[in-house]
């Protein structure tokens, strides 16, 4: 078998098949930042933006977003998530937001990629409601901080950031 599990033999894409797999306590956590002007960070603090409250929406759509993970992610197994938080650091020196999502389930796969989904949709939520002030923010950074459960063990990154 292939070390691509997405593919089968002859290279047609599959869904894994989990049903032998054992039902565990997975999480997950993600984190990804969005760069732009001090005037954006200072809306945000101030919740003066035109569109509203911005965490609190980004907040919304990055839960919403790890709910239907299954739905815009190929393969992915439809989960039923336990709990899911996305958390958000300001940092008004460097103009950046950075979200945290942070997903609980227990299954027979893990939830990295709806953490990953969960804090890609807060940043791209933050561009949304924020680009009629800056059209030139940068999301950056995107990736998996830690991950438990399953058969693959434990995952904390490198940089523990």
């Amino acid at each position: 078998m292939s070390e691509f599990t997405h593919f089968d033999n002859a290279g047609n894409a599959i869904m894994v098949d989990v049903s032998e797999k054992k039902v565990t306590d997975r999480t997950a956590a993600a984190a990804g930042i969005i760069k732009t002007k001090p005037e954006v960070i200072l809306a945000v603090v101030q919740q003066s933006a035109a569109k509203g409250d911005v965490l609190g929406v980004a907040q919304v759509a990055g839960i919403m977003a790890v709910k239907q993970t299954a739905a815009i992610i190929p393969m992915c197994h439809v989960l039923l998530i336990r709990k899911c938080t996305i958390d958000f650091d300001i940092n008004e020196e460097d103009s950046e937001i950075r979200a945290v999502c942070s997903v609980k389930t227990d299954g027979k796969t893990g939830v990295e990629m709806e953490a990953l989904t969960g804090v890609s949709v807060a940043l791209l939520t933050i561009y949304d409601m924020c680009k009629a002030m800056d059209k030139s923010m940068v999301m950056t950074d995107i990736h998996l901080l830690e991950k438990t459960g399953g058969k693959s063990g434990d995952y904390i990154s490198v940089d523990g950031q």
